[in-house]
């Protein structure tokens, strides 16, 4: 017998875990140049540009006079 979509069992007993979930699988590429990577590219030259521009505004030297001072 089902109800809405599960399975009641002997004892009017509901089963929740009845139903089968739906599988997605992804088949799009993930490596090379794809969006996702160029994105994510992206994104991390923005974070490595503002982290050398507060690096320079804290410090008062570049990043190439920071090192070297190391």
């Amino acid at each position: 017998m089902t109800y809405r979509g599960a399975v009641v069992e002997e004892g009017n007993r509901l089963n929740n875990y009845a139903i089968e979930p739906k599988v997605y699988v992804d088949d799009t590429q993930r490596f090379g140049f794809t969006e996702y990577a160029e994105m994510l590219n992206g994104r991390l030259a923005m974070i490595g540009f503002v982290a050398a521009l507060l690096l320079e505004a804290l410090t008062g030297h570049g990043v190439i006079g920071w090192l070297s001072n190391l």
